[in-house]
């Protein structure tokens, strides 16, 4: 007698084709190829047998799972060794910015340093210049003579015209100094008139010891006296503007004798002696 399967019945698949799609599907997900022989499968349904295969194809599938791990792992610990020694080398980089920086602030420290002592030794020098030159000027000469005034110069020549003065012209010169510098005697001698002489203000006349007179007139401060004995370079008084003078001076006369109108060129008198004005 003949049987018939009932529409829309379906014998449920054999353990074998089973035991296949499990495996196909661990394989599908987990990217891992597994070779299985479906005839004999179907041949022999022995479960010790498909139980190897599954189980081989387990431990594939999670040998392949820890090593992606591994992989993972070990991307990861290299990106972290990668990223840290790029922090150093950024680290390293502002570390020497910053030395680089302070290095060049101290080289222009040094630098401003340096050229404000080279500014403060040529200023220097050139004050010990100006004072050399000034002591030369009074440095006495070999005759024993200076110039009255120290560093100054003629501002008026002698016998220079004007109405300024009673005779017409000037009976000696000028040196130039502002009001208060000192004057020296010329050279040794002694003092035979200290105080007021009319037009030329406070004056001092000198008897010099070769038998000549100097005058210095227009002074602000007389510090000597009549018959004082004074040697050259000494200092007599004080420049000033006192009788008939239009700002301080010093007047500095050369005569042969104690009265006005004896008088000689001062300049060829000072150079005679060795003093250069």
């Amino acid at each position: 007698m003949a049987f018939t399967r009932a529409t829309g019945k379906h014998r449920r698949p054999g353990r074998a084709a089973r035991t296949t799609r499990n495996i196909a599907g661990i394989a599908a997900a987990t990217g891992v190829v597994v070779s299985i022989a479906s005839p004999a499968l179907a041949a022999n349904e022995d479960p010790a047998a498909t139980d190897t295969g599954l189980t081989r194809a387990i431990a594939e599938t999670g040998d392949r799972v820890a090593d992606n791990i591994v992989a993972q792992a070990d991307a990861q610990e290299e990106a972290a060794e990668v990223a840290a020694a790029r922090a150093q080398v950024e680290e390293a980089a502002v570390k020497s910015a910053e030395a680089a920086k302070k290095q060049a602030q101290e080289a222009q420290r040094k630098a401003a340093a340096e050229a404000a002592e080279k500014k403060a030794a040529a200023k220097k020098k050139a004050t010990e210049e100006r004072a050399s030159r000034s002591d030369a000027r009074t440095t006495l000469s070999a005759s024993g003579f200076v110039a009255p005034i120290a560093g100054s110069y003629v501002s008026t020549p002698y016998k220079a015209s004007s109405g300024l003065w009673s005779s017409g012209s000037h009976s000696g010169i000028d040196f130039h100094a502002a009001s208060g510098t000192a004057v020296h005697a010329v050279g040794a001698g002694t003092v035979v008139e200290a105080g007021w002489g009319g037009a030329y203000g406070n004056n001092i006349v000198l008897k010099m010891d070769d038998g000549t007179y100097t005058q210095y007139g227009h002074l602000s401060s007389i510090g000597v006296s009549v018959g004082q004995k004074v040697s050259a370079n000494q200092q007599i008084g004080l420049s000033g503007s006192t009788g008939n003078s239009t700002g301080p001076h010093l007047h500095f006369e050369a005569r042969t004798g104690p009265d006005y109108g004896s008088d000689i060129d001062p300049v060829a008198y000072l150079r005679s002696h060795g003093v250069s004005v």
